[in-house]
C-alpha cells in the first residue's frame, strides 16, 4: 500500500451563525480563515448553505476573506449552480479574484437543495424545464473566459470609455481554477471532459459497490482516465472530517466521541437523502481520535494514497475555540507526518 504524501493542506468550514446573531459567526468564520492562514495551511474554503444559518453567498463572504489574507487560496464547495445566473455569478466571481490577487479556487455542483421552496422565488414561470445542471456551469465557466460579446465591431461606449463587450473584470487565471464537487461516474467524467479539478469528499454515490473506498477509488480511476494527456496538471482535492482531540480538554473530547457516534450509522450501509431523490449514497466514517490514532486510519486509507491534496471538512454546529484547536493539533500534530509542510517556512503563529 502506497504512503500517503500531502503536498497542499486545506480546510473546510460551514461558516454557522446564530438565528439571532449571524454578525458573530460569520466575524469568527473570518477569524478562523485569518487563524489557518498564520497555521500555514494552503487554502481556506467556505461551504455554500441557502436557508440554514451559513453563508449564502461564498463570492460575498470571500470578497470579505480576500481583505483579510494575504496568501491563503480561498475556496468555493460548492455552490449549487441551480439558483446562479452563470454571467453574474461570474461577475461576483471574476471581482472576488481580482479583490484577493488571484487567490479564488471557485468549486461548485448541480441540484437545487431546497428546490421545493425556492425554486419559485429564484425563478419567474416554470423553472423544471430549465437547464441547471452541467449546462449551466459550462456557461459560466465560458464567460469566465472573458470572450467578446457582439461582433467584432460592437462597442459600449461609457464616459471617458469606448471599449469592447466581455465580462469584467476580467482575469483569465480563473478559468483554470474552476473545481466540480463530483460524487458520481458520470459527475467525474463531465468535470475532466470540461477541463474542471475535483473535489471528492466524504459522500460518494454508491455504482455497482456498497463499499465507499471502492466507489471513491473508482471516481478519481474515471476522472484520471477521462482526462487522458490533456490536463496532466488538473489537480485533485481530497475531503475529510479529522477530529484530534490531543489539545482538547476532557467535555470537548466526549463532545467529538458523540459527535462521530452520531454520525456513524450512516456509513453502515447506502443512504438515500431526500433532496436528491432515488440515488444510493455511500458515507465516510469520520475520523475522530488522538493524532497517533488518526494517522494509522490515514495511513491504511488507499484513496488518501492516489492524491496529494487533502481538504479538512470541519463538522457543522462546532464553536470557535473547537475549530481552532482541530486546525492546530492537525497543522501540528498529523499534517507533517503525512509530509506536509508549510509554504512559507517563516510563517509565525500568534497562539489559538
Amino acid at each position: 500500500m502506497s504512503t500517503p504524501t500531502i503536498t497542499s493542506l486545506a480546510f473546510l468550514t460551514p461558516g454557522n451563525f446564530a438565528d439571532d446573531d449571524p454578525y458573530t459567526g460569520l466575524e469568527e468564520t473570518l477569524q478562523l480563515f485569518e487563524y489557518g492562514e498564520r497555521l500555514g495551511y494552503d487554502g481556506a474554503w467556505i461551504r455554500q448553505r441557502h436557508l440554514e444559518h451559513g453563508v449564502g453567498s461564498a463570492a460575498v463572504f470571500l470578497a470579505a476573506a480576500g481583505q483579510r489574507t494575504e496568501r491563503v487560496e480561498l475556496g468555493t464547495a460548492v455552490i449549487p449552480i441551480g439558483y446562479e445566473s452563470p454571467f453574474r455569478l461570474a461577475e461576483d466571481l471574476a471581482l472576488a479574484d481580482v479583490l484577493s490577487r488571484g487567490r479564488l479556487q471557485a468549486g461548485f455542483s448541480t441540484g437545487m437543495p431546497h428546490a421545493e421552496l425556492l425554486g419559485d422565488l429564484v425563478y419567474e414561470g416554470d423553472w423544471r424545464g430549465f437547464d441547471l445542471s452541467y449546462g449551466r456551469i459550462a456557461r459560466l465557466v465560458d464567460n469566465l473566459r472573458g470572450g467578446y460579446l457582439g461582433g467584432p465591431d460592437t462597442v459600449i461606449r461609457s464616459p471617458g470609455n469606448v471599449q469592447r463587450p466581455r465580462l469584467q473584470p476580467h482575469n483569465p487565471g480563473l478559468v483554470k481554477r474552476i473545481w466540480y464537487g463530483g460524487g458520481s461516474l458520470r459527475s467525474v467524467r463531465w468535470a475532466a471532459e470540461n477541463g474542471l479539478n475535483l473535489l471528492s469528499g466524504n459522500i460518494v454515490s454508491g455504482e455497482d459497490t456498497d463499499a465507499f473506498t471502492t466507489a471513491q477509488l473508482n471516481l478519481l480511476s474515471e476522472y484520471r482516465r477521462s482526462l487522458g494527456d490533456d490536463r496532466p496538471t488538473a489537480r485533485v482535492a481530497l475531503g475529510r472530517v479529522i477530529v484530534p482531540f490531543d489539545s482538547a480538554g476532557t467535555a470537548t473530547r466526549a463532545r467529538y466521541r458523540d459527535y462521530a457516534a452520531s454520525r456513524h450509522e450512516r456509513t453502515l450501509k447506502p443512504q438515500t437523502l431526500a433532496t436528491l431523490g432515488p440515488k444510493r449514497f455511500l458515507f465516510a466514517p469520520d475520523v475522530v481520535g488522538t493524532a497517533e490514532q488518526i494517522l494509522e486510519q490515514l495511513a491504511a486509507d488507499p484513496v488518501l494514497a492516489q492524491v496529494s491534496e487533502l481538504r479538512l471538512e470541519l463538522p457543522y454546529e462546532f464553536h470557535r475555540e473547537e475549530y481552532e484547536q482541530i486546525l492546530h493539533d492537525v497543522r501540528h500534530l498529523i499534517a507533517p507526518e503525512l509530509g506536509w509542510r508549510p509554504a512559507s517556512p517563516a510563517f509565525q503563529e500568534t497562539g489559538r
